[in-house]
Order: structure tokens, then C-alpha cells, then sequence
């Protein structure tokens, strides 16, 4: 969840901060890059601030009203177990907050600047090395400091709603408006601003701005801090890998939005493990598991369940996941991390009556 942090201009903090900007790069693989002339033109009039300007006109106002209003409803619809869940009155609160959230973020966008990738072969040479500001985009502070207010206010409509479990469903409903969002773009359009959706959509879930924040008290070569940054550019791969194990260990799972191959159930999930990474990578920093007994463990009692799926599932995700981990450090980290790793694992031996964050 988000925890108001400030980040510390020292060189481990902005380490971090690099590695959490890389994570928001646009990813070209739906574009032709065969076509590389043409797309280039395309990226460079999308990016212009007239293209940026028509990308926001189609995405008005009205629209988004409607979008969150739809985004919301569709969330009820999906935790149908909790009939008290999303009255009327709710679903117009949290559909205006949200709406806030995305009125603010067009701004954002809008007033980005226009790509600095002159030519189909920096395109390919920049696809995925490139920094945010040779896409046009924020620091990813600034971006978080932009939208801050408007996000712990969405989340806090959440908590304080008459069944605050609704605190869980925050990334459903980004993630469903964003999705409906998207069908409003060209491709193009798409690859530019899906990084500012998916900011948002993470910013709520992952604590990477608390994680950077708490890289403030070791030094370059702590063996903690060298631990996290060489594990947090693996994160998407370790949860690939952990994924594709779950989709074969629990064939016949079939829960509210699918099969765990179903591409929406991948997409929360692999967003999930992620998560989980990085509240174990906080807790490695923070030199406790506190974070992960008290915050990470209540959200999931307050998700899992209500959309169908077992703890025995949640369980053995997780220990996968660490097992995965563990996989890929050498002797001297695994004795650092296994403290950690098995505090994780216990964690989710706990009694599982739902906690208010």
C-alpha cells in the first residue's frame, strides 16, 4: 500500500531511484519495428505536444468520469461474495477520486516533453537502456510527488468505505480503468502512455518509493544494499519464472477472472510477485519483517479469499517465490537473506481473520 516516504539525495537512494525509473520505460514489442522509419515519425508526432495534446483530448473529462464510474461497477461485479461491498453512493465516491487521479496524470503527460530518439537505429539502440527523460517523461519523483495526494486520497476513500476489505481492490480498479482507457489509443498512443498507467497502478501496491527511501542508511557497498540492487533488476524475471511454475503446479485453479494462463490473472499476478519482492527486499533493508506481518500478510487476507483464492495457494506461491530467490544469490547472500526468506514463508502460517490496515 502507499506510505507517504521522502526520498534523500544520497548515492544509495538514487541507485534505487534508477532502478525503480527502469521499471517505467515504454516497451516498443507491440510496434513494427520493421516499419522503423515510419514508427519513429509516429513516436515523434505522438510525443509532440500536439500529439500529447490529442492523445488527452480523446480521453476528456467525460469520458473518464464514465470510464471510472464503469471500472468501478465492473470491480463489484468481481467480489460478489462481499454483497455489502461498492452501495451506489460508494461507487461514485471512489469513481471520483479515481477520476482525479487520471485528470491529474493527463496533465502530467500533456506536459511532457516530446521524445529525443532521432532515428530507427537509437530507437533499437535505446529500447530498453534508455532514461525516462530521452522518452519525454518525469523524473519518476516528480511523478510521484505530482500524483501523491490524489493517491493516498483514492486510497484512503478505500479504507474508510463501509466494508474497508475494498482497501485490497485499489489495483483491480486501475487496472480495469486503465485497460478501458487503452482502447481509446492507437498503438502508438498506447506505448507512451502505458507507463504513466502502469505507474499508477504499481505506485498504489509496491512500496519502491519506501524501499528507496530506505536505502538512506547504508553505504555503496553494504552487503544488504548490494544485495537489493542486484536482485531488483531480476524482479519480472524471477516472477516469469514463478509464475510459469504456479500455471503448472495448479492446473484445474480456476478462480473469478480465470485460469492462472488466463492473460488478466497473469498480468495481477505477475504484478503480485512483484510485490511480494518488494516488500521482502523492505523488510531486508529495514532489517525487520514488521512491514510484511502487519501490512502485506492483512492485504492479501483481505483479497485472496474474497476472489476465490485458497490460502493453500497463496501459501505456496509464496514459497516458491522464495525459493526462486534463494536460487539466485551465492553462499555469503543466503546467509544474509534466509532469515528474511523464512520469515516470509512463516508469515503466511498466520491466523488469517481480516486485520483493518
Amino acid at each position: 500500500m502507499l506510505i507517504s516516504s521522502s526520498l534523500v539525495e544520497v548515492p544509495t537512494v538514487n541507485c534505487l531511484v534508477e532502478l525503480w525509473s527502469n521499471r517505467y520505460l515504454p516497451s516498443l514489442s507491440t510496434l513494427p519495428l520493421g516499419q522503423g522509419a515510419a514508427i519513429n515519425d509516429e513516436l515523434r508526432r505522438a510525443s509532440s505536444a500536439q500529439g500529447r495534446a490529442e492523445t488527452v483530448d480523446k480521453l476528456r473529462k467525460q469520458l473518464i468520469d464514465k470510464t471510472c464510474r464503469l471500472a468501478a461497477i465492473r470491480v463489484k461485479d468481481l467480489f460478489t461474495s462481499l454483497p455489502e461491498v461498492f452501495d451506489l453512493g460508494e461507487v461514485k465516491q471512489l469513481a471520483d477520486a479515481s477520476t482525479n487521479i487520471y485528470i491529474k496524470l493527463l496533465e502530467v503527460y500533456q506536459d511532457s516533453l516530446p521524445i529525443k530518439i532521432t532515428s530507427p537505429e537509437q530507437l533499437r539502440a535505446t529500447y530498453g537502456e534508455s532514461a525516462l527523460s530521452a522518452w519525454g517523461m518525469p523524473k519518476i519523483e516528480k511523478l510521484a510527488d505530482e500524483l501523491e495526494p490524489l493517491l493516498l486520497e483514492f486510497q484512503e476513500k478505500h479504507r474508510i468505505s463501509k466494508d474497508w476489505r475494498t482497501l485490497g481492490f485499489i489495483t483491480t480498479q486501475i487496472n480495469f480503468s486503465n485497460a478501458l482507457f487503452l482502447e481509446q489509443l492507437t498503438p502508438v498512443e498506447q506505448v507512451l502512455i502505458t507507463p504513466y498507467f502502469k505507474f499508477i497502478e504499481e505506485q498504489v501496491a509496491l512500496p519502491l518509493q519506501r524501499l528507496c527511501s530506505a536505502a538512506v542508511n547504508y553505504e555503496l557497498n553494504s552487503p544488504e544494499f548490494i544485495l537489493v540492487k542486484q536482485m531488483l533488476p531480476m524482479m519480472r524475471d524471477i516472477s516469469e519464472t514463478v509464475n510459469d511454475a504456479l500455471i503448472k503446479g495448479f492446473p484445474n485453479y480456476y478462480g473469478r477472472r480465470g485460469s492462472l494462463d488466463n492473460i488478466a490473472v497473469q498480468h495481477s499476478c505477475l504484478r503480485d510477485l512483484d510485490m511480494f519482492q518488494v516488500y521482502l527486499w523492505l523488510c531486508v533493508l529495514e532489517g525487520r519483517l514488521t512491514t510484511v506481518e502487519h501490512e502485506l500478510v492483512a492485504l492479501c487476507i483481505m483479497v485472496l479469499e474474497s476472489v476465490g483464492i485458497s490460502w493453500t495457494l497463496a501459501s505456496r506461491w509464496n514459497e516458491v517465490l522464495m525459493d526462486e530467490i534463494l536460487r539466485r544469490v551465492d553462499a555469503s547472500q543466503r546467509q544474509l537473506l534466509e532469515p528474511y526468506t523464512r520469515g516470509m514463508v512463516k508469515a503466511f502460517e498466520c491466523d488469517r481473520t481480516p486485520v483493518r490496515l
